[in-house]
């Protein structure tokens, strides 16, 4: 079974600061390269999890779209916040079938510390476990790794995500290689 993806990055910056940029789709949306939109789903139900829509164009005009849930936020008394959800897609075209992760954000003296952990079961039977193994995980943890950078220039330098490629050009000040951690399964199967 294959590792889950674990990402991590120190932020300089106001945690609300942090917390909105992630948790407000419309801002959320311009720093991940995961998505090309999420848009909130209506709640009658302000008490009920609330549910988004996403959307990832792969090229060629295609894009792949599912659904999600918040499932729980929880702040600690050290400031530590911690969102988690669930996502699915129905698309047909979607190598991931059904997964689950958490944001956590905890304050430290050398920053926000920002972290990110995720899984998802895939579909296709083998041929899917391979191009998981081989291709789309370790592109999906690249670009979860980018799309941390983007966030993290956009809150310590004012860099706009949609200028960070040009500003990475200008300056060299980006992590062109970023770094992607292999968070290992315990042993009986936790993580």
């Amino acid at each position: 079974m294959a590792d889950p993806i674990y990402v991590e990055i120190y932020i300089h910056g106001l945690l609300d600061d942090l917390w909105q940029k992630t948790q407000q789709p419309a801002l959320h949306q311009r720093w991940d390269l995961r998505f090309s939109s999420i848009d909130y789903l209506p709640r009658p139900d302000p008490s009920a999890p609330q549910r988004f829509r996403y959307r990832t164009h792969i090229g060629f005009g295609l894009a792949i779209s599912g659904e999600g849930e918040t499932t729980a936020t929880r702040a600690g008394p050290n400031g530590r916040r911690t969102s988690a959800l669930t996502f699915w897609s129905h698309h047909p075209f979607s190598l991931i079938e059904r997964g689950s992760g958490y944001w956590q954000y905890t304050p430290t003296e050398a920053g926000i510390r920002f972290v990110t952990r995720y899984d998802y079961k895939v579909r296709f039977g083998a041929a899917g476990r391979v191009l998981d193994q081989l291709l789309f995980r370790p592109l999906m943890g690249w670009a979860t790794a980018w799309s941390f950078d983007r966030l993290r220039l956009w809150i310590e330098r004012g860099v706009a995500p949609e200028d960070w490629l040009a500003y990475a050009l200008r300056t060299g000040d980006v992590r062109l290689v970023p770094r992607v951690r292999r968070c290992r399964r315990q042993p009986g199967g936790a993580t």
